[in-house]
C-alpha cells in the first residue's frame, strides 16, 4: 500500500509554514537557522516525494546536494553566532547591527 502523494504535499506545507512563521516572529538568531533548516528539509520531502511519484531519481539526487548545502551552512552560520556571541554577548538579532553600513 503506497501513501498518497498529497500527503506529503501537506506534511511539507505545514513544515515550511512553521518554519517560515518561526523566521519571521523569533529573535533569538539559534532558533532562525533551525527554521530555516526546517523549511530546507520541508523541500527536501517534496522533492522525495515527486521523485517517488514520478519513478525518477533526480529528486532524491538533488535532495543529496542539498543536505550537503546545509550542513555546510549550519557550519558557517554557527560560526558567525559564535564570533556575534563572542564580541556582543547576544545572539538577539534586534540587539547587534553589524551589517549596517
Amino acid at each position: 500500500m503506497s501513501v498518497p502523494i498529497h500527503y506529503y504535499l501537506i506534511l511539507s506545507a505545514f513544515m515550511f509554514l512553521t518554519g517560515l512563521v518561526g523566521v519571521l516572529v523569533r529573535r533569538n538568531i539559534i532558533v532562525i537557522l533551525l527554521c530555516i533548516e526546517l523549511m530546507l528539509n520541508a523541500t527536501n520531502i517534496n522533492f522525495v516525494a515527486f521523485a517517488e511519484y514520478l519513478h525518477d531519481l533526480g529528486g532524491q539526487i538533488f535532495v543529496f546536494f542539498t543536505l550537503t548545502v546545509a550542513a555546510a551552512e549550519v557550519g558557517v552560520g554557527l560560526a558567525i553566532v559564535v564570533a556575534i556571541h563572542r564580541s556582543k554577548d547576544t545572539i538577539n538579532v534586534e540587539e547587534f547591527n553589524l551589517l549596517k553600513w
